[in-house]
């Protein structure tokens, strides 16, 4: 099964620990999706951030409606935590958050690494879809961190 990378990063006008904690937020994750997914979380109702925590989330991509859960499977505050989904659209996602202290503010690294199903049906959807539609989903996150916090584009 072809796996796939989506990497970005953004330096961001504010303290690590500032940025970190709005990233910790599993809350703030709507705040980061463009609305056209309708992205909701669903479980727990007060998610306190740490390893081991599983989050549902309801998702509409592309228009069909589906559950998401992902777990926390690494929580290294405020430096790094991981998230993989245990149910939803893709074969494999695991999504790596890295935060460091630069000049002048934080440096924010997204590292995605995720599989789709379905063979050379899924490389076509790919090629297609995914691809274009992820880097979107990322763009948007990128203004809105921007919005939120200041910074230069990644």
């Amino acid at each position: 099964m072809q796996a796939y990378t989506l990497s970005a990063t953004q330096r961001v006008a504010r303290p690590l620990d500032a940025v970190f904690a709005f990233y910790a937020e599993p809350r703030n994750l709507a705040r980061l999706t463009p609305s056209s997914l309708g992205f909701r979380l669903v479980r727990p109702p007060d998610p306190v951030m740490a390893r081991g925590l599983t989050l549902t989330y309801r998702i509409r991509p592309m228009g069909i409606p589906m559950t998401w859960v992902s777990e926390i499977t690494e929580y290294d505050p405020p430096h790094r935590f991981v998230d993989e989904q245990r149910r939803g659209p893709y074969a494999y996602w695991h999504h790596a958050h890295t935060f460091r202290a630069v000049d002048g503010g934080t440096e924010v690294a997204d590292v995605v690494t995720y599989r789709l199903r379905f063979g050379p049906v899924g490389r076509v959807v790919h090629a297609l879809l995914v691809r274009r539609q992820l880097e979107a989903i990322f763009a948007f996150r990128e203004a809105a961190i921007r919005e939120t916090f200041g910074g230069e584009p990644g």
